[in-house]
C-alpha cells in the first residue's frame, strides 16, 4: 500500500516538537504543533490547512508567529485546534502585533480557531479584513471524540493530562485506493487530474451506476472517455485499509493516559510518542508529568503501533538519544509479545 500522507518530525528529537503530514498529489498538509517550524519551507508552509496543538507551552506554540507571517497576505483559511484556553491564548498572540495596514490586502486570511474540552468545543473566527478580532458569535458544539471528519479521513482526539490538558492526536483514511498504473495505460487512459476525482468518488462511496467522464491531453487534442464508476473503480484501482498515524506529546503514565492512549492509537500504522527520560529517572518524568522511554515504548506494543518513533527528549541525554530507543524498543517487543500471548 502506496501511503497517501507522509509524515515526519518537524524537528530531531533534542528539538521542539511538531510533526508535518503532506498529502500525496495534493498541495495540503496537516501539522501538529508549533514548535519551532524554520525547519519547514515556506512551500511547505503554505501547503498547511489545519494545525492540531497539544498544547501551549512555548515549545509547542512558539511557531504560530512564523506560520501566521507566511500566509499573511494570502488567500487562505487555516483551521486550528487546541485545548482548553486556546481561542486566549490565540487571541493573545493576535493582540501582540498592529493590524491597521490589513484592510488594504486583496487577499484575506481566515482563521478558525477551535478549543476543545472534555464534552464540548468553541469556535470562533478571525479574519484578516476584521484586523483579526473576531465578529461572529462563539459556536459551540458537543465534542466526542472527533475533530474533523472528511469523506475518506477524520481526526480524532483524547484530553490527556501534563498537569494542562494536553491533546493526543490520531488522523486516520478510511481506506486507500491503490491505482494499477499498468491498468491505465491497458485502457489507453493517461495519468492527470481526472485520477484524484475518481479517487474522491470512490472514496466517498458515490453511486456505483454514476457516470465517471475520464479527460485528458493529447498531442492531437483533449480525449474523452465515459465509465461506470463501478466499472472503472475494478478496472483500475485496488481499495486497502486506509492508513492511520498518531501523535501524542507530553503526558504523566496514569491508568487514565494509559487508556486513552491504547484507544487513540489502537492499530495506528505509525505513533510519533514523547520519550523525554530513561525509565533510570521515571521519578523525574512523573514530577514533569512526561513519559520515559520504556513507557512509550509500552504504550506501543500495546496499541498494536506497526511501528513508532520517539522524540521530545530532554537535554540531559544529549548525544544519548540511541539509549531511549534502544529502552523503547525492548519495551515495545516485550508489551506486543504479551499482547500476543494473551490473544
Amino acid at each position: 500500500m502506496r501511503p497517501s500522507f507522509f509524515p515526519r518530525l518537524v524537528n530531531n528529537a533534542f528539538e521542539d516538537p511538531g510533526l508535518f503530514l503532506p498529502f500525496e498529489y495534493q498541495k495540503r498538509a496537516f501539522l501538529c504543533d508549533l514548535g519551532d517550524l524554520q525547519a519547514l519551507s515556506t512551500r511547505d508552509l503554505l501547503k498547511i490547512s489545519h494545525v492540531f496543538v497539544t498544547h501551549t507551552h512555548m515549545d509547542h506554540f512558539i511557531g504560530f508567529d512564523r506560520l501566521l507571517r507566511v500566509l499573511l497576505g494570502r488567500e487562505k483559511q487555516l483551521y486550528l485546534f487546541g485545548p482548553e484556553g486556546f481561542l486566549q491564548h490565540i487571541e493573545g498572540k493576535l493582540a501582540g502585533y498592529t493590524w491597521n495596514l490589513v484592510q488594504q490586502y486583496e487577499n484575506q486570511l481566515i482563521l478558525e480557531a477551535t478549543e476543545v474540552l472534555p464534552d464540548h468545543t468553541l469556535t470562533k473566527h478571525y479574519s484578516c479584513q476584521d484586523r483579526f478580532k473576531s465578529t461572529r458569535p462563539v459556536q459551540e458544539k458537543p465534542f466526542t471524540g472527533q475533530l474533523l471528519a472528511e469523506a475518506n479521513l477524520m481526526v480524532s482526539s483524547a484530553v490527556l493530562d501534563h498537569r494542562i490538558a494536553c491533546l493526543g492526536f490520531a488522523v486516520q483514511e478510511h481506506r486507500h485506493i491503490n491505482i494499477k498504473k499498468d491498468a491505465v495505460d491497458n485502457l489507453g487512459l493517461q495519468v492527470g487530474p481526472w485520477l484524484t476525482a475518481f479517487k474522491r468518488m470512490v472514496a466517498a462511496k458515490a453511486d456505483p451506476d454514476t457516470e465517471f467522464e475520464v479527460y485528458f491531453s493529447t498531442p492531437s487534442g483533449i480525449k474523452r472517455r465515459t465509465f461506470l464508476l463501478e466499472q472503472l473503480t475494478e478496472e483500475i484501482a485496488v481499495i486497502t485499509p486506509g492508513q492511520k498515524v498518531a501523535y501524542v506529546a507530553d503526558l504523566v503514565y496514569s491508568p487514565e493516559n494509559r487508556a486513552k492512549v491504547l484507544k487513540l492509537a489502537d492499530q495506528s500504522d505509525h505513533l510519533f510518542i514523547e520519550a523525554a527520560f530513561l525509565d533510570r529517572d521515571r521519578q523525574i518524568a512523573g514530577s514533569k508529568y512526561h513519559l520515559t522511554a520504556r513507557q512509550a515504548g509500552t504504550l506501543a506494543g500495546e496499541a498494536g503501533a506497526k511501528q513508532f518513533t520517539l522524540f521530545h527528549f530532554s537535554p540531559r541525554y544529549t548525544d544519548q538519544g540511541h539509549l531511549l530507543v534502544q529502552e523503547a524498543q525492548t519495551a515495545y517487543l516485550a508489551a506486543k509479545a504479551r499482547c500476543t500471548s494473551a490473544g
